[in-house]
């Protein structure tokens, strides 16, 4: 049997009990390189992995559960892996588990790709110059920035009006 520390036992106890199998929040105290270090650990050991969102929300320390973010910005959580379970004791097949986020990366080349580089543009966008660009109409692309934009992938479209162009609209910068 694996030998652990009370700290790892409380955070692997305590992700068990989770219907997602999260590892975070973590306990309390546990922050900056002390949590790291048995993060790193439990990592190390296989008893924990990391599993890469579409969600391009930020880590938050305040919120503890985003474990970190990727180089696109896409959110990594932390899960107890049914060797983690075994080692406390716990079978994996006992506990109740949700289908583990898909790991998608957002393909290039694609008219929602293109949409959001049309909208991280210096200048942004207006509803005309992406309806030209993509072949869409208007309402697919306000449909496309408050549902895949907003909801789905986390991002904060900004508009605003401009006297030549009308109203145009952004991918706002954090």
């Amino acid at each position: 049997m694996t030998r652990l520390s009370d700290t790892q036992l409380v955070i692997l106890g305590a992700a068990a009990q989770r219907d997602d199998r999260n590892v975070l929040p973590l306990p309390g105290s546990l922050r900056g390189g002390a949590a790291q270090k048995v993060i790193g650990s439990l990592l190390k050991r296989g008893l924990i992995a990391e599993t890469v969102t579409d969600q391009l929300a930020k880590a938050d320390p305040a919120l503890n559960r985003i474990w970190r973010n990727d180089e696109d910005g896409c959110a990594i959580l932390l899960h107890v892996t049914d060797a983690g379970l075994a080692a406390i004791g716990i079978e994996p097949e006992q506990t109740h588990t949700t289908p583990a986020h898909k790991t998608r990366k957002p393909r290039t080349g694609t008219k929602q790709a293109k949409l959001i580089e049309m909208l991280r543009a210096e200048g942004g966008a207006t509803i005309g110059e992406i309806a030209t660009a993509l072949q869409w109409r208007s309402h697919t692309i306000r449909g496309a920035m408050s549902g895949a934009l907003k909801k789905k992938l986390g991002l904060t479209v900004t508009s605003e009006k401009d006297e030549q162009r009308g109203r145009v609209y952004r991918i706002a910068r954090d």
